[in-house]
């Protein structure tokens, strides 16, 4: 038995980059939403909407892609 040590980090490395890519974007839409006040809440409510939106479309996408094969 060996193991592809190439595959292994390959899978390592997209799957620790991915990770951190999709709790930064679901933080932006965290703090998008803790803002209340001033004439920019709107923008950055759209703009939280718009990340939880990116992590639905990512968690989606990877569902799919389990699914399909």
């Amino acid at each position: 038995m060996s193991i592809d040590w190439h595959a292994l980090f390959t899978v390592f490395a997209v799957t620790l980059l991915s990770t951190v890519g999709l709790v930064g974007v679901f933080t932006l839409g965290v703090v998008g939403l803790s803002r209340r006040e001033g004439g920019a809440a709107a923008l950055s409510r759209t703009g939280a909407y718009v990340c939880f939106a990116a992590c639905a479309a990512a968690v989606a996408w990877g569902i799919y892609l389990i699914v399909s094969k």
